[in-house]
């Protein structure tokens, strides 16, 4: 009992001298602000040395027309809105790109290639290919169409019908010596032209669409019969040497490939290609 409450002296001693120091020493206002001891203050306030982004004040307005002329206009802004949406469907469609991308994937499929070359290096070829089949057209529709426009020459109706114009032109001399389905449109549209000018532009453009598929496809054709050929000659001594569990594609990859390095597959496709669009 005497050593237990010497020990509750002890605390209570203790407890009095922590008291007095906290009582002798009060923590100020600023130290609190610092904590922990050695920072220093800050502020989140700008200096006024300091300048923002300044960002461009931009506004919309409508308003009614006042005469015929804006109403005209408005609808051709339209129109040419419109058009530059479109775009790229009607350089997919109208010049020959369908084709050269339809040939180079064939060919990809007829290698057994599966990654290599990606999608997206077979289209930048074909593009560039397109543009250099089509730029003797783009030339001429800058010419005459685009470049009166901007100098004020022509209106818009103007232009669009001189851009017109060289693209129907190839279109037709594409389909020059197989227009079977430019008839069959003619046919359901109900329009009996007598020359090439009376054929409207809706009729020639999915005429010259089906003439493409048609082209790529036969193109395809002649590509894949030597592959096949490969193919059939390895799965066959695959057969006879019992080896049925193993894949023919595996085996006659590495042939097709060597087949086709060594004649030049490229330089003659791409060749072919070139002739079959500029003749």
């Amino acid at each position: 009992m005497k050593s237990r409450s010497f020990s509750k002296k002890i605390i209570r001693f203790f407890f009095v001298i922590l008291l007095a120091s906290v009582c002798a020493f009060p923590v100020s206002s600023q130290s609190n602000n610092n904590f922990p001891q050695g920072s220093s203050s800050g502020t989140t306030e700008m200096s006024e040395r300091q300048t923002g982004v300044d960002f461009p004040y931009v506004t919309f307005t409508a308003a009614s027309p006042k005469n015929g002329k804006e109403v005209a206009f408005s609808v051709q802004l339209l129109l040419l809105l419109t058009l530059l949406t479109l775009a790229p469907s009607i350089f997919i469609l109208m010049t020959c790109f369908l084709r050269f991308s339809i040939v180079l994937d064939f060919i990809k499929r007829a290698l057994s290639l599966q990654q290599v070359p990606p999608t997206a290096v077979l289209n930048g070829i074909a593009l560039f290919m397109t543009l250099f089949c089509m730029m003797p057209t783009f030339k001429e529709i800058y010419k005459d169409s685009f470049k009166p426009l901007s100098n004020n020459e022509i209106s818009l109706t103007q232009a669009y019908t001189k851009a017109e114009a060289p693209l129907r032109l190839f279109m037709f001399r594409q389909m020059n010596k197989d227009d079977s389905y430019l008839k069959t449109f003619c046919k359901m549209a109900n329009v009996k032209p007598k020359t090439l000018s009376d054929i409207p532009t809706y009729v020639v453009v999915p005429s010259y669409i089906l003439h493409e598929l048609t082209v790529a496809f036969k193109i395809g054709v002649l590509l894949y019969i030597p592959f096949i050929v490969i193919d059939m000659v390895v799965s066959s001594i695959l057969m006879s040497m019992g080896m049925m569990m193993l894949p023919p594609v595996q085996i006659s990859m590495p042939f097709k490939l060597m087949l086709f390095v060594l004649v030049d597959g490229w330089g003659l496709l791409t060749q072919q290609l070139f002739l079959s669009v500029m003749k």
